[in-house]
């Protein structure tokens, strides 16, 4: 069989040169246009088992990943568990580790073990998931103008407000809720309405089983006002065949808001959410 090596006429007389190149720190391209040689094949040849230099080598972004990978590996872990550790794929670990020696077989209360913390760590991601995306959308909406609360607190009454109905007159502004988001929101409403303090009232209305004084204090604080000013608060019975799910320390009930003299009012709160409701633009 012939030597390649003779095939091309300048091959020996290239070589050294090409060889002393590599060894002063020149690239490819750098020793290529010095000795004119264009031919890869041949410039493969006349490098042949000269090492490139550390700088024209491209740094692998997952070079670091590997030899955690390998450590990992050694310290017996399994691919499972590498692959959550590092983030990365599954296949991309068996060829980083593939040389090395296979962990012994977990008992089932290790593979249990791994399960629950692999679960955990996906709860905290979404969690953190999920905080972000409110974040998010909290900064966005800013403050709002005297526009926004108005039409807010229009449809926020519109859905948790009392409203009146042909088979029973309920002009009046009464509104019940336990959030005190909302409850706060609701008496912004009121005040941008120029609604007089003196005109609302207050009352709580929770479950028998709960902690009543509690409740009453907690909704007193939270509207400004001292216990004593609360309207009578209003026990609901408890079904025993009913399980309730809002119990414990977080309950308080509802607070019932109602605002006095209020028939024009609502009059006005129903007008407003026609308005709303006419000016709402349809989808195209």
């Amino acid at each position: 069989m012939p030597n390649p090596h003779r095939e091309h006429p300048d091959y020996a007389s290239l070589r050294p040169q090409a060889i002393a190149l590599r060894r002063a720190g020149l690239s490819r391209r750098q020793i290529r246009d010095r000795l004119h040689v264009h031919n890869n094949d041949l410039l493969n040849r006349l490098l042949e088992g000269i090492p490139a230099p550390d700088w024209t080598r491209r740094p692998n972004a997952k070079d670091d990943l590997r030899t955690r990978a390998r450590e990992l590996r050694r310290q017996g872990l399994t691919y499972d568990r590498i692959q959550l550790e590092l983030g990365c794929s599954k296949s991309s670990i068996s060829l980083w580790v593939r040389d090395l020696p296979k962990p012994p077989p977990r008992t089932r209360e290790e593979a249990s073990a791994i399960a629950r913390r692999g679960w955990e760590a996906t709860l905290e991601r979404r969690e953190k998931e999920r905080r972000r995306t409110k974040d998010e959308a909290t900064r966005r909406l800013g403050s709002l103008s005297d526009r926004d609360l108005l039409i807010a607190g229009v449809a926020l009454y519109w859905a948790e407000g009392t409203k009146d109905k042909p088979h029973a007159r309920r002009e009046g502004v009464t509104f019940v809720n336990s959030d005190p988001g909302v409850i706060r929101l609701y008496l912004a409403w009121l005040k941008l309405l120029a609604v007089e303090p003196d005109r609302i009232g207050f009352r709580v209305m929770i479950h028998g089983t709960a902690d009543v004084a509690a409740a009453e204090r907690y909704w007193a604080d939270l509207v400004g006002i001292e216990v004593g000013a609360l309207q009578k608060t209003t026990i609901k019975k408890h079904n025993p065949k009913t399980v309730r799910k809002n119990v414990g320390e977080g309950y308080h009930g509802c607070l019932v808001i109602r605002v006095l003299q209020s028939a024009e009012l609502y009059r006005r709160i129903e007008g407003w959410w026609y308005g709303i409701v006419l000016g709402a633009k349809q989808p195209r």
